[in-house]
């Protein structure tokens, strides 16, 4: 039995010897290796009690500073109009109409009242503002957030972008920072300040959804910020402005199907804004390059009709006569191809080269009459102002 004992002990007591000088070589092996995982944490809003103030409310803590610096810009604005009606609801209907003299009818003057917002942009009391918000109204009214209120003027407006200029003649007036649209992203954060259904001033809060949006059917030119800031009936006008508070764009419209809110709405950039507030206050309106043509998008069909590989460019539907278009000899069914040697990929993008080019510049402009191509020259003229 003690061979047996001898014979199982020896080896084990040999291993643990072993084990005894191989930690004592190598002391890692002590422990089991622990893997790290690295955690990014912000302190605690505790920690930063010691603070200023102004330092816990900026960033995305709060947006109050951003807003103090804007909020005092932005005015309420209310128009009212005088609206004629005949007294008799049946002297509205055609039947009836051809019966009687209206001009001879008495009829009953109806005032037809609508707010909306804008934004002081130079201590002068300038206001910058939809068209819409303003058009064919006879008195209008401006709100400051301190209280005061006066008469505005109207210095011109542009209907193609749906801009118009007010002016003011108050002392002290405060004024808003403009921003460079052209420096936005999307993901920017985004402030919208108006007058949403005459409630009062109010700030609603989200983020730069998109840039450039056009052919929505809204405005001639259209070159829009999208927002899911809060915008409903009475923002129109108001200001969008960045984390800073400073101006990025005029809120305009927004999507919708209820009438309401619903997360898509849209801001004409600060930096055409600024653009159709200098053109107006120096020339009464906005002046912008014409070509006094019809166009119709190419489509893939009429491409293929045309021989057209890229299925680049616009077809000419019809002329103005005695327009610029129609003196450098250009004809109904020609395809406009390129403009000043830069290809046309959609009718958007040519009409506003066209639009910012000061008439009487001249442009070379490609264009494929039946199977050849030509290159004409054109002399920009003075686009005429819209009817709208």
């Amino acid at each position: 039995m003690s061979k047996l004992t001898n014979f199982l002990i020896l080896p084990v007591i040999a291993g643990v010897i072993v084990a005894v000088i191989m930690l004592q070589l190598f002391p890692q092996w002590k422990t089991v290796p622990v893997q790290t995982v690295e955690i990014n944490q912000i302190q605690p809003r505790s920690a930063l009690s010691h603070q200023p103030t102004s330092s816990l409310s900026s960033g995305p803590v709060s947006y109050a500073e951003a807003v103090d610096n804007a909020a005092p810009a932005v005015v309420n604005i209310y128009t009212s109009t005088r609206v004629e009606q005949n007294q008799n609801p049946l002297l509205e209907d055609p039947f009836y109409k051809k019966f009687f003299d209206l001009e001879q009818m008495p009829q009953r003057e109806r005032i037809q009242s609508s707010l909306g917002s804008g934004v002081i942009l130079s201590p002068q009391g300038y206001i910058l503002t939809n068209n819409h918000v303003i058009e064919g109204a006879d008195t209008i009214l401006v709100a400051l957030k301190d209280g005061r209120e006066t008469q505005a003027e109207v210095i011109g407006s542009d209907p193609e972008t749906d801009l118009a200029v007010l002016r003011i003649t108050l002392q002290d007036l405060p004024t808003i920072t403009l921003a460079s649209s052209d420096d936005i992203a999307v993901g920017d954060v985004a402030l919208a300040i108006g007058n949403p259904f005459g409630v009062g001033q109010t700030v609603t809060m989200g983020i730069i959804s998109a840039t450039g949006r056009n052919q929505l059917g809204i405005n001639t030119f259209e070159n829009f910020i999208q927002t899911d800031a809060a915008i409903n009936p009475g923002n129109s006008g108001g200001a969008l402005i960045d984390a800073y508070g400073n101006l990025l764009g005029i809120n305009t419209a927004i999507f919708s199907r209820s009438g309401g809110s619903q997360g898509i709405g849209f801001a004409i950039p600060s930096n055409l804004a600024r653009k159709v507030l200098q053109e107006i206050i120096e020339n009464g309106r906005v002046i912008r390059g014409w070509l006094g043509i019809e166009i119709q998008e190419m489509t893939p069909r009429l491409a293929e009709t045309f021989g057209i590989d890229d299925g680049q460019g616009l077809i000419i539907a019809g002329i103005f006569r005695n327009s610029p278009a129609h003196q450098a000899g250009m004809l109904p069914g020609d395809i406009l191809l390129s403009i000043d040697g830069k290809a046309i990929t959609d009718s958007r993008s040519a009409m506003n080269q066209i639009a910012q080019t000061m008439p009487g510049i001249e442009m070379k402009m490609k264009v494929q009459r039946n199977d050849s191509e030509l290159v004409l020259s054109v002399q920009i003229g003075n686009r005429p102002p819209s009817r709208r």
